[in-house]
């Protein structure tokens, strides 16, 4: 087939998929690059169409090969480019269904994180991936947390997005009950907090969900004090603090570290 255009209409509705308002009325998102469109093709019938120049469909043949008839569609490296959140593209763009992920689906395992108010889809994607890596069973985005299907999300989770259930909670402290319902321990990441990290082993031993706050400002107002215990980063230098996607990594190894002994 001839490779479409970036005018063409299939790539301009496509495009659409990057407002969130088009993405929640139609419960499709994209997924950039190999690694996000080989995530996708890991949860059945989820992957509507994958737009791929020549050269990558070339490239990745052995992965597309696995799709219907007429899933994969040809297009120009400028169409490509309009679909790509990345700043150097890698060929393949996927359209995927929602993954609507229920709350106790995210909650059902002895490591999970929780974001409340998380609003960088940068710090979000890498929350997940990180989740994926320590051996996590599932992230809840809370409150005003972006959103999970944000392109700049799916990119920075690497394919996470499709390995770890995700859910979405409009009301954080409902999700922090729920945890505490499922027998997690919730712990609130909190450069205040009254446990020192490096002190908190047996407190780490136990099923947890860690709470992490807003990159700014931290936690909401009131929603640490729901948490179970609230547990601390020593820091050594000067440095204020960590970013927030780094002290989520620092507290998720470190529970994956005692619970799996």
């Amino acid at each position: 087939m001839t490779p479409l255009a970036a005018s063409n209409a299939r790539v301009k509705e496509a495009r659409k998929l990057s407002r969130r308002s088009v993405r929640t009325e139609r419960r499709l998102f994209l997924a950039d690059g190999p690694k996000a469109v080989e995530g996708a093709l890991e949860v059945p019938d989820r992957v509507m169409e994958v737009f791929a120049t020549v050269a990558a469909a070339e490239q990745h043949a052995g992965l597309l090969a696995g799709l219907p008839d007429g899933r994969v569609t040809l297009v120009e490296s400028r169409a490509l480019d309009l679909l790509s959140d990345s700043v150097t593209p890698a060929g393949l763009v996927a359209v995927v269904e929602h993954l609507d992920v229920p709350l106790a689906g995210a909650l059902a395992a002895p490591l999970v994180a929780i974001c409340a108010d998380v609003r960088d889809p940068g710090n979000a994607g890498t929350i997940i991936r990180t989740a994926d890596a320590a051996g996590a069973g599932g992230v809840v985005l809370a409150g005003d947390s972006v959103d999970a299907y944000n392109p700049k999300t799916v990119r920075a989770s690497v394919g996470s997005l499709f390995h770890v259930p995700v859910a979405v909670e409009r009301d954080p402290a409902l999700a922090v009950r729920a945890a505490q319902e499922a027998g997690l321990t919730v712990l609130a990441a909190e450069g205040g907090g009254e446990v020192d990290l490096y002190d908190a082993d047996e407190l780490l031993a136990a099923p947890t969900a860690w709470l992490f706050g807003n990159e700014a400002w931290g936690l909401p107002a009131g929603l640490a004090e729901l948490a179970d215990h609230r547990v601390r980063i020593p820091i050594h230098g000067r440095a204020e603090s960590l970013n927030l996607a780094t002290a989520a990594a620092v507290c998720l190894y470190a529970s994956a570290r005692v619970q799996r002994g």
